[in-house]
């Protein structure tokens, strides 16, 4: 069955129809730039628009940048503080007159990687990373998810994990691969210590083939290391497998 997925990031809102037995994209992925205001009502909107560009009238999968309990957005780094409390899904729906399942957009990338990519048949404890404008996590033990982990903001050498090695902090000042990796590694070796999962595998944009070859020979881990190998379809992937789950 087909279910839209959208995947909401701190930079910009992917959308796109998904095949939930195969994990494929059924029609060319768009893209929009997350509102600057980061209001709930301009967020609500340009999923009205993405909708809208789909022609879509069935279930909604919404992959969120926040930590979600029974639907309630209980954190908002990444996105305006106006969501805390809210019902975002309800919101959405109510906007739009479909039906819409939200979860964190780091679970739902992690559920996208171990139905269809690189944590498949994995029944270890496995650790997917997204990393982008923040660093996203989703933790497995046996298959199992455990929702809304933030170990994006973990303490590094007395800074906030995400703060030291995402994406976005390369970006920004500007590191070669090689100076950004070593954060990234500094960031690994606490994530280790903490939780010494067998895999962990790397997802969001540095994921992308043509990124993972410049940065991940660099790395060293006691885990299994791996790139994610739904690259940035990942939340899509995992927001439609989602809203076909509850569905």
């Amino acid at each position: 069955m087909e279910f839209l997925g959208i995947d909401i990031g701190g930079s910009g809102i992917k959308a796109a129809p998904v095949d939930t037995e195969s994990g494929r994209l059924t029609a060319d992925r768009a893209r929009v730039p997350t509102p600057e205001s980061g209001r709930p009502d301009a967020i609500i909107h340009v999923i009205g628009e993405l909708v809208h560009h789909f022609d879509w009238t069935g279930p909604i999968g919404c992959a969120f940048p926040a930590r979600i309990k029974e639907g309630i957005v209980q954190t908002a780094t990444n996105v305006g503080g106006a969501f805390i409390g809210l019902d975002f899904g309800a919101a959405v729906s109510d906007a739009i007159g479909l039906p819409v399942s939200t979860l964190n957009d780091a679970d739902a990338a992690g559920l996208a990687e171990m139905t269809f990519g690189a944590g498949r048949e994995r029944r270890d404890l496995v650790l997917m990373l997204t990393i982008g404008t923040g660093i996203g996590t989703a933790l497995f033990v046996n298959g199992t998810l455990v929702p809304n982990t933030e170990l994006g903001h973990v303490d590094v050498g007395g800074k906030v994990g995400e703060d030291y090695a995402s994406d976005r902090v390369r970006e920004t000042r500007d590191l070669s691969w090689k100076k950004w990796a070593k954060r990234l590694q500094n960031y690994l070796d606490r994530i280790e210590f903490l939780l010494s999962p067998d895999l962990i595998i790397l997802g969001g944009g540095v994921s992308r083939p043509d990124r993972a070859g410049e940065f991940m020979p660099l790395l060293k881990t006691e885990a299994e290391l791996v790139p994610a190998q739904l690259a940035n379809h990942a939340g899509i992937v995992g927001a439609a497998l989602y809203a076909a789950r509850r569905a």
